[in-house]
């Protein structure tokens, strides 16, 4: 069987197949895990001097037959000194569009990426769109190809008939995705619905900190099965982020494998992954301009704007979505076929030609 290694080169610090039990941990690793697991490959850390398993750290190794370089395509370099044999994919997970410091750094390993005739995986259709632009920027299109390939999500994952408490909402996303803007709405639906509380978690790869809110409660990182157990039981995931366009969005998929329905922006790849009108909400002129004000405040210094910007209506949407859902219309989600692991693992195999 053909030796598979998934490569790497910017993980904040090693994991393995156990990190997901024991703390928070990003998307990306996540779904790495989950892949390397279905693939039977191994995962090489830039970081990781000790083996763990399939874990392992760079070393050369000729009789590797194909590499998947993980997010940044500056690792090529080294690749092609440690698998000389092995065919390459370059898996984006990342925003990326013409001219932005992704697509620089993609360009600046233009000639790499035509020599060793890499195939590009991209997350999403959406994200790939972008990316294919990024290659007729770069002028390299006519060379390179760019597939889809989901994220896949724990098949055990679905409702399990926990009581709903709907004055709950939970956000569990990196808190750079949006977090201050859903805090701003957030105060403008507690004031018109006093009994809301928000619950706030995240992966662990970024935290800030910020003074109390009323209704807020930060959880801070969380492992993985105590974010889908607030997620059961909350009315829905309340992440209006338009700030970093999701280019998946793993809690989309996995909210509504729950059971959770989402109230999230209509940007990114968020129509495509919900695939529910009822669960996305546009994005206004005015709320950007908003953000673009004050994305550089912190909580405490945006609360008199944020009142402001309730009282002329920036936040209504949220609040009729959100009171219809308590009166009765809230919508009922289950897992996906799309990201369940059995038929990511099919789309990988057909691209592996394993």
């Amino acid at each position: 069987m053909t030796a598979i290694v998934i490569y790497d080169p910017v993980c904040a610090r090693p994991y393995d197949s156990d990190t997901p039990h024991r703390e928070a941990m990003g998307g990306t690793e996540a779904t790495v895990v989950r892949i390397a697991a279905g693939l039977g490959a191994r995962v090489v850390q830039h970081n990781r001097t000790e083996p763990n398993g399939p874990y392992q750290p760079p070393e050369r190794d000729p009789t590797v037959g194909c590499v998947i370089v993980n997010r940044d395509s500056r690792a090529l370099e080294c690749v092609r000194r440690l698998y000389p044999n092995a065919r390459v994919f370059l898996w984006l997970h990342d925003r990326m569009r013409p001219g932005s410091r992704r697509a620089r750094w993609l360009a600046s390993t233009r000639e790499l990426l035509r020599s060793l005739d890499v195939q590009v995986i991209c997350v999403s259709d959406t994200q790939r769109a972008a990316v294919e632009a990024t290659l007729r920027w770069m002028g390299v299109e006519a060379g390179l190809h760019a597939r889809t390939i989901y994220n896949p999500i724990d098949e055990t994952l679905q409702p399990d008939g926990s009581p709903i408490d709907e004055r709950k909402l939970v956000f569990l996303s990196s808190p750079n995705k949006g977090l201050k803007f859903t805090l701003d709405a957030f105060r403008a639906l507690r004031r018109r619905m006093p009994d809301l509380e928000l619950v706030v978690g995240n992966p662990g790869y970024k935290t800030r900190r910020w003074a109390p809110i009323e209704g807020v409660r930060d959880l801070g990182p969380l492992p993985q099965a105590r974010m889908h157990a607030q997620v059961r039981t909350a009315l829905c995931t309340f992440c209006p982020n338009f700030v970093v366009p999701e280019t998946f969005g793993l809690v989309f998929a996995e909210s509504n494998a729950l059971g959770t329905p989402v109230l999230t922006c209509d940007c990114g790849a968020a129509r495509e992954i919900i695939g529910d009108a009822r669960q996305v909400v546009p994005v206004s002129g005015a709320q950007r301009l908003y953000e673009g004000l004050l994305g550089g405040c912190t909580p405490r210094w945006r609360a008199l704007p944020a009142q402001v910007a309730a009282m002329l209506g920036l936040f209504d949407a949220y609040a009729q979505r959100i009171g219809a859902w308590r009166a009765g219309e809230r919508p009922v989600t289950a897992p996906d076929p799309r990201f369940r692991l059995s038929a990511v693992l099919e789309r990988w195999h057909a691209e592996l030609a394993l």
